[in-house]
C-alpha cells in the first residue's frame, strides 16, 4: 500500500479551505464584510462601481470557474436594476442575503440572492400593485400608442432603498377601470408591506401656458408621463422624473420631490411649463446627486432659459432648493440646442455622473454622453449655460466619440467607460492635469453592439481587479437572449467571459434594452424578460 503523500493531502486541505473561505464570506451572518447596492447604478454620483467586490477576480471569471448558478422566474420583463441587501432579517424565514427585482407587470419580488434550493424556491416576499379581479392592471402599449416598452407599463425606473429605515421605495403605472394613475410606494424591505400610510398618488399642477394648459394651469398627466428614470433619495427626499412615451404629445419633463417618511410631495417642478417636451429620459439612468443638489437631462423640447425663460428642452439642469422649494440653480445647453432637438439627437438620452479624479479631490465634474455620440465634460459648480457660437463655456466636448449613447457610463481608475449603440465599449482616460480626457479611447472591446449598446458596471477591489460587466441587449428587438459580457477594465481588448460561450448553461434569458447587471458581494445579478438570472464562481 502507497504512503500517502504529504504535498497532495496538502494541496486537498488547500482546497478544502478555500472552498469554504469563499462560503464563509458568501454566507449570510457572517461577519466579513458585505456590500449592498440600495440605488441606481450604486450610488448617488452614478459611476457604477463596486470597489468592495474581493471575491471575482481577472483570474476566476471565466468559463472554466464562473457561470449561470440559478435562475428564478418572474412575471414581467425587468427594466429596473436589482437592488442588493446583506444579511436582512426576514420574519419567520431568518437572515438572508437578498436581491430585489421589480417588473413591467407591477410587481416587486425579494429573492434569496445566494439560493434556489429548498426553502429559497420561492420569494421570500411578493408585492404586486395589479389586481385585475378588480379592474386594476398594467398599462397597455397601446393605451399610449406607443411600442417602445410592449406589451405592458408597471415599474420601468429602478427603485431606490433606504437602508436605514428599512425600505423600499418604487412607482407603479396602472389602469384602474379605464383610469389611468400613479403612485409612489414605500415598501418595508423585510415584509413587502406598505409603509408610512402609503401608497401615495401621483398628482401635480403647476401655473403655465403649455398647449395642454387648462386656465394657465398645467396638470400632471399619468397616461402620457413615462417615469423611465430610476429614483433619487437624498437627505431624506425621495426624488422623481418623468419623459413621455415615444415623443407621444403632449409631454413634460417633470421632477417631483416627496418626503421619504411622511410620502407629502414637498415640491414639483417642470421642465417646459410654457411649452412641450424637455423629457428625462435617460434611458432608465436616475437623477444624479451631490448631496445638496440633483443633476439631469432634457430632451426633445422647447428652450427659452437663456434669455429667461422656463424651457429647459436639450439640457443639463442643476435643480436646487430656494426658498423653500425646487429651481434650477444652473444649466448647460448645447450651442447646436435647435439642430439637436429636429434632429432627435439630445443628451437626454444617457444619465448624468458625477466625479472628482484622483489628485482634484475638491473639483466635481460632471459626465452627460449623448445620443449623438458627443461626450460633454462639464465643471458642476459652473456650468457653462448657453454660447450660441460653441461649447467652449464648458471643459470639454468630443463629438462622435462614441456610437450614439442609450445608456450611461461608469467611472473607475481615472477612467470613463462607455458603450453607444453600433460601437465598441470603449474607455477613456481622464488627466487631472489638464482636467481634460484624451480624446482617443485608451482601450475599447472587441465586439461591437447594434443598438442601444449598454450601461458598463465595474467590480474591483479597490484598484485591483477591475472588471467591465456589460449586457448586450441588441436581440431584445425579436425576443432573443442577452449576453452577459465581462472584459479587463485595464485593457477592454481582454474579454474574460461572455455567456455564449456555454450558451446552453449561462443563457441569461430574453434581452431587455434598459437592464444593467448588478454585482455584490461574488455574485452578478442579470434582470431578463422573464427571470433573474444569477451568477458566480462555480
Amino acid at each position: 500500500m502507497a504512503k500517502p503523500n504529504p504535498q497532495h493531502r496538502n494541496a486537498a486541505l488547500g482546497i478544502v479551505l478555500t472552498f469554504a473561505m469563499l462560503a464563509l464570506v458568501m454566507a449570510p451572518g457572517s461577519d466579513l464584510p458585505k456590500i449592498s447596492v440600495t440605488t441606481f447604478h450604486n450610488g448617488i454620483f452614478r459611476q457604477g462601481a463596486n470597489t468592495e467586490e474581493n471575491i471575482l477576480n481577472l483570474k476566476n471569471v471565466n468559463s472554466r470557474a464562473f457561470g449561470k448558478l440559478f435562475s428564478q422566474n418572474v412575471d414581467g420583463s425587468i427594466y429596473a436594476q436589482p437592488l442588493y441587501l446583506s444579511d436582512l432579517d426576514i420574519p419567520g424565514k431568518g437572515i438572508h442575503n437578498v436581491i430585489f427585482v421589480a417588473t413591467q407587470h407591477n410587481s416587486v419580488y425579494a429573492f434569496d440572492a445566494d439560493s434556489n434550493r429548498g426553502k429559497n424556491t420561492l420569494p421570500l416576499w411578493k408585492m404586486s400593485f395589479s389586481d385585475p379581479a378588480q379592474g386594476i392592471t398594467p398599462v397597455s402599449s397601446q393605451d399610449v400608442a406607443c411600442g417602445d416598452i410592449a406589451p405592458e407599463i408597471g415599474i420601468t425606473g429602478t427603485p431606490v432603498i433606504d437602508e436605514e429605515s428599512g425600505t423600499l421605495y418604487v412607482v407603479s403605472k396602472t389602469k384602474e377601470n379605464n383610469q389611468f394613475v400613479q403612485r409612489l410606494h414605500a415598501l418595508d424591505v423585510a415584509t413587502g408591506a406598505e409603509k408610512f400610510g402609503g401608497p401615495a398618488l401621483i398628482d401635480a399642477d403647476l401655473q403655465g401656458a403649455g398647449a395642454d394648459a387648462r386656465g394657465g394651469s398645467l396638470r400632471f398627466d399619468p397616461l402620457r408621463e413615462h417615469q423611465r428614470a430610476g429614483l433619487l433619495l437624498q437627505n431624506g427626499v425621495i426624488y422623481i422624473a418623468w419623459a413621455g412615451h415615444c415623443d407621444g404629445w403632449p409631454y413634460h419633463g417633470w421632477v417631483m420631490a416627496y418626503d421619504a417618511e411622511s410620502l407629502q410631495q414637498v415640491s414639483v417642478w417642470n421642465a417646459t411649463p410654457d411649452g412641450n417636451g424637455a423629457g428625462i429620459w435617460q434611458s432608465g439612468a436616475a437623477p444624479t446627486g451631490n448631496g445638496s443638489d440633483i443633476f439631469f437631462a432634457t430632451g426633445n423640447g422647447d428652450f427659452n432659459a437663456a434669455k429667461g425663460g422656463r424651457e429647459f428642452g436639450d439640457s443639463i439642469v442643476r435643480l436646487g432648493w430656494r426658498a423653500g422649494r425646487l429651481q434650477a440653480l444652473d444649466f448647460f445647453t448645447p450651442f447646436d440646442q435647435a439642430n439637436l432637438n429636429a434632429g432627435d439627437v439630445e443628451p437626454a438620452s444617457g444619465g448624468s455622473l458625477l466625479f472628482s479624479p484622483t489628485g482634484l479631490m475638491n473639483r466635481q465634474f460632471l459626465v452627460q454622453p449623448a445620443k449623438s455620440g458627443t461626450i460633454y465634460l462639464i465643471d458642476a459648480t459652473r456650468m457653462g449655460r448657453f454660447n450660441p457660437q460653441g461649447n467652449s463655456n464648458i471643459l470639454q466636448s468630443l463629438p462622435a466619440a462614441t456610437g450614439g449613447v442609450w445608456g450611461s457610463a461608469a467611472w473607475w481608475n481615472n477612467t470613463l467607460y462607455l458603450s453607444g449603440a453600433y460601437d465598441r465599449v470603449k474607455a477613456f482616460s481622464f488627466d487631472p492635469e489638464s482636467q481634460r480626457f484624451e480624446t482617443s479611447p485608451s482601450s475599447e472591446a472587441g465586439t461591437a453592439f447594434r443598438f442601444p449598446g449598454s450601461t458598463p458596471s465595474i467590480s474591483a477591489d479597490g484598484d485591483l481587479n477591475g472588471i467591465v460587466w456589460v449586457l448586450q441587449v441588441d436581440a431584445y428587438v425579436d425576443g432573443g437572449a442577452a449576453v452577459l459580457r465581462a472584459y479587463n477594465a485595464r485593457d477592454l481588448a481582454q474579454e474574460l467571459y461572455n455567456s455564449n460561450e456555454h450558451f446552453t448553461r449561462d443563457n441569461p434569458g430574453g434581452a431587455v434594452k434598459f437592464s444593467i447587471p448588478t454585482i455584490a458581494n461574488g455574485k452578478v445579478y442579470v434582470g431578463t424578460q422573464t427571470r433573474l438570472s444569477v451568477y458566480g464562481l462555480r
